[in-house]
């Protein structure tokens, strides 16, 4: 097991994306402290799992808003009672507001974005104060698609997701010298509750192509968020030591061939764009 006797905190865990990462940092032997906003599908994740925990492993469930200060206070004050943290998966995300970007409210904006970007800031900087003072720790933030591609309708969603990639980026260059390694995982396209929420808003509000998508991943299936899972474990291990500032694709990057992955990590190729001066276009000589 790679991470027996670990501490992890895991945000959004209670279903989705966010429970196959609180499932799968148990297999490894971690303690886990998850959090989400609703009490029963915390109650209803903590009561499966249970069963599956070894003697004296430790899975607490903990009713939590990213974005409320205190709560995130609250949350990593009872993670303390563990012991030392050693990861950090900032899951907790929303959707936010579907439909052209002209007509949406600015409340339904403000509040994806103070879940999405200040949740994932709160969270940041209490994993990092916890961390510093051991000079090691590994904060994983998930970044969605909204990250990797436009989406039309969903502009709340795409712009606060690509912000998390760039905050990842500029807190990885912060604290590299304290030896915290943090990325963003982008997990491809899961059947998740998302899914759900695009088919209740229908093509009018979330456009034609994207409902058809949508719809074919709740009939056919969609990517397993097994790997993604996986890949928030091995960001989480010595294993990945050194590897900071990267968006990882959990679906296509090659992270689990790690030779062949740091060798392309070297570079920007894992980054959002950066202007060098190899990419800009020199003027004509007279």
């Amino acid at each position: 097991m790679k991470l027996l006797g670990q501490n992890i905190i895991v945000t959004g865990g209670s279903h989705g994306l966010g429970r196959h990462v609180v499932a799968a940092f148990l297999t490894e032997g971690a303690n886990v402290v998850f959090c989400a906003r609703n009490a029963t599908d915390l109650s209803r994740t903590q009561a499966e799992l249970q069963p599956g925990l070894r003697p004296g492993q430790q899975l607490v469930s903990l009713a939590c808003d990213v974005s409320a200060p205190g709560d995130v206070a609250a949350l990593f004050a009872r993670a303390a009672q563990l012991g030392p943290l050693h990861a950090v998966v900032n899951n907790a995300g929303i959707y936010g507001p579907i439909g052209p970007s002209d007509t949406l409210s600015l409340a339904d904006w403000t509040q994806a974005w103070q879940i999405n970007v200040t949740g994932t800031l709160l969270v940041c900087q209490h994993a990092l104060q916890a961390m510093k003072p051991r000079r090691t720790g590994k904060i994983i933030n998930i970044s969605g698609g909204g990250a990797t591609n436009p989406m039309p309708r969903f502009a709340a969603y795409a712009a606060s997701k690509a912000a998390v990639v760039r905050l990842t980026e500029t807190l990885a260059e912060e604290y590299r010298a304290d030896h915290i390694d943090i990325n963003a995982v982008a997990p491809g396209a899961l059947h998740t509750r998302f899914t759900q929420q695009v088919l209740a808003a229908g093509p009018e509000k979330a456009g034609a192509e994207f409902y058809a998508k949508n719809k074919k991943w709740a009939e056919e299936g969609a990517a397993d968020p097994r790997r993604a899972a996986a890949l928030c474990v091995w960001l989480a291990t010595d294993e990945s030591n050194g590897i900071t500032g990267k968006l990882i694709s959990a679906q296509w990057d090659p992270w689990n061939e790690p030779a062949k992955f740091r060798a392309l990590a070297r570079g920007d190729v894992y980054t959002l764009r950066r202007i060098v001066p190899e990419d800009r276009v020199k003027p004509a000589t007279p």
